[in-house]
């Protein structure tokens, strides 16, 4: 299978550096065990476990990324922007209809199993998985290191092959398990794995160290918390339980700082603030301009993602424009509470359908600040680029919409340390989450709400709208002079913000508390690739997802005859090309998901 990378070219090609192809040096002739089967050798495997979590590789040949399938970057992107927030009705794919048109059958659901975008996925993603069984099957063999030592790369690396798993399980949920043990390459797929992502999160939750050497490794409060993810996943609610409440009262980050959430929302993705960042339990680590004329440890899978057109500096794509669902969904009432069944009667005003010349006022309504550090709208101070002038930094709003993403787009004040516009698309330093604190808050928030215990559950979650909404001098705000950003913001808030908690005894009943839960996953984790997945394990996707369709095609026309089917699209088709590969006598050992050729 073309996902199963030989061990000896993967050897090879992580004695030569990560991002070197093996066929730009000289044979080796044969393995060196005193190079590989070693401490040093062992931890730069490790190291190249790590680095496949960003699912791209530098062609220094062509002087670009790709994935690490070999297509294109932003297919393998961690923040899963297109599977998880353009399916999940957070964003339109956004340019215009004749740009990636391979995405479209992706935000449609029509999409078939030929699509490349799923076979770079997952070429990817069992890329890193590969090296992780590469990292135990040598870490056997080494001798210098004490029982402590091998435990914490062990636990290490299995914690990262389950990141890998659980990525693609919630996309594909039929998927082959290939470990350090495995001889046969070509594995079944009709076997859950589930039981054996648990087991990794378990050894790795058990196995390490509460601290770390290194900012960006794993420790056993990130194992904790993804373990009870997986339960969630699983809906097993009571096991879960016990290990978020464990996560939340006693975790902090590998390097030390009690779990907590950021003070301020916006620092969560400014790379200044990354070392003392309270609310990062596991992250993908980006560095922009870390290499002189390499753009190699850039995130390269946001890479389009960027407003474009007249007056912003950024060389692509007008790519992942925030829906006007997403937006509406931001609307609080006298309370400062969302509106959870009708957010859509009460619309955010925009500007589709305006020139930038023509004139425009923004909402005067209440709004949750936390809108504006998630969505670019036009009147409203645009980070420190000046105030967003709608139509001109849009590619084409009758396709996609008037809005632009703002948390995945480095300040213009710190463009020469985290951004990088050194090729065609942008690369950027900011750090993309796997989970953050207020995500653990909030499923933890699910799984009390799911036993009964509303009390628990209410407290998480005004936990999180207590963070934007007792700060209001972390709400964005309007500029001293609009034509001189960088002179800085007035005290006066650039909207009628108005945000509060739940009265206390709120949470009444489940279903209401469920609701209430899931609505604020939605405004805390908009545009962060949680949504489809959100949707999907809910069973909530197909009557959403439905409904977002006939909505927000009455203003865009890329939605238009979008169609989510249940019980086929909440998992996307096994990718043809890796089911043509495992054919053995004829016969194909994967099979294929339901509802799919």
């Amino acid at each position: 299978m073309r996902f199963i990378i030989n061990y000896t070219i993967l050897l090879l090609f992580l004695c030569c550096g990560c991002r070197k192809s093996f066929l730009d040096r000289q044979p080796q002739g044969s393995l060196q065990p005193d190079n590989m089967v070693s401490k040093k050798g062992v931890n730069a495997l490790l190291i190249g476990a790590y680095a496949a979590l960003d699912g791209q590789d530098y062609d220094e040949a062509a002087g670009n990324i790709q994935s690490l399938g070999g297509g294109n970057a932003w297919a393998c992107a961690p923040s899963n922007w297109l599977f998880g927030s353009v399916a999940g009705g957070d964003a339109h794919k956004g340019s215009d209809g004749g740009d990636q048109i391979v995405m479209i059958p992706i935000l449609n659901f029509s999409v078939a199993s030929n699509n490349s975008l799923l076979d770079d996925k997952w070429k990817a993603v069992y890329e890193g998985i590969t090296r992780c069984n590469f990292v135990l099957k040598t870490l056997e063999q080494v001798k210098d290191m004490s029982n402590d030592e091998k435990t914490n790369v062990k636990a290490q690396a299995r914690f990262l092959r389950g990141h890998y798993y659980f990525t693609i399980k919630r996309m594909f949920n039929n998927l082959p398990w290939i470990d350090e043990t495995s001889t046969d390459l070509k594995p079944i797929n009709t076997v859950d794995i589930w039981p054996k992502i648990e087991d990794d999160f378990r050894f790795a939750y058990d196995s390490l160290p509460s601290t770390q050497t290194d900012i960006g490794r794993a420790n056993k409060w990130a194992a904790g918390a993804y373990l009870a993810k997986t339960y969630l996943f699983e809906k097993k609610y009571s096991d879960a339980e016990p290990i978020f409440t464990d996560v939340i009262t006693n975790g902090n980050t590998s390097n030390g700082l009690t779990y907590d959430l950021n003070p301020s929302f916006e620092d969560n993705y400014r790379p200044s603030q990354e070392t003392a960042n309270p609310e990062a339990i596991f992250v993908v680590e980006n560095a922009a301009n870390a290499i002189p004329g390499s753009i190699s440890k850039a995130n390269q899978g946001d890479m389009l993602n960027f407003p474009y057109g007249t007056g912003i500096p950024f060389t692509c794509c007008g790519f992942f424009q925030p829906s006007i669902d997403l937006v509406n969904s931001y609307r609080t009432d006298a309370n400062g509470l969302p509106y959870l069944d009708d957010y859509n009667s009460h619309p955010v005003k925009n500007d589709q359908g305006l020139l930038s010349t023509d004139p425009f006022t923004p909402d005067a309504g209440n709004l949750d600040p936390r809108l504006d550090w998630t969505v670019g709208r036009r009147g409203i101070p645009y980070l420190d680029y000046g105030v967003h002038p709608g139509n001109d930094w849009i590619r084409a709003q009758s396709y996609a919409g008037p809005f632009s993403p703002i948390k995945n787009v480095w300040w213009n004040v710190s463009t020469n340390t985290d951004g990088d516009n050194s090729q065609w698309a942008p690369g950027s330093a900011i750090n993309v989450f796997v989970i953050r604190f207020a995500d653990v808050l909030l499923m933890a928030a699910e799984v009390e709400a799911q036993q009964g215990n509303l009390d628990v559950a209410e407290g998480y979650v005004n936990r999180v709208r207590h963070r934007i909404a007792d700060r209001p001098g972390s709400w964005v705000h309007t500029y001293v002079d609009d034509t001189n950003p960088a002179a800085g913001f007035t005290n006066t808030p650039a909207a009628n913000y108005k945000i509060g908690p739940y009265p206390n005894g709120a949470f009444t009943d489940k279903d209401f508390a469920l609701k209430a839960i899931y609505f604020e996953r939605k405004l805390e984790l908009g545009m962060e690739g949680y949504r489809f997945f959100d949707l999907a394990r809910w069973g909530l996707a197909a009557a959403t997802l439905n409904n977002y369709f006939q909505f927000e095609s009455q203003y865009t026309t890329d939605v238009v005859g979008g169609k989510f089917t249940a019980n086929k699209n909440e998992y996307w088709p096994i990718p043809l090309n890796q089911i043509d590969l495992t054919t053995v006598n004829g016969k194909p050992t994967l099979t294929q998901n339901q509802g799919y050729k």
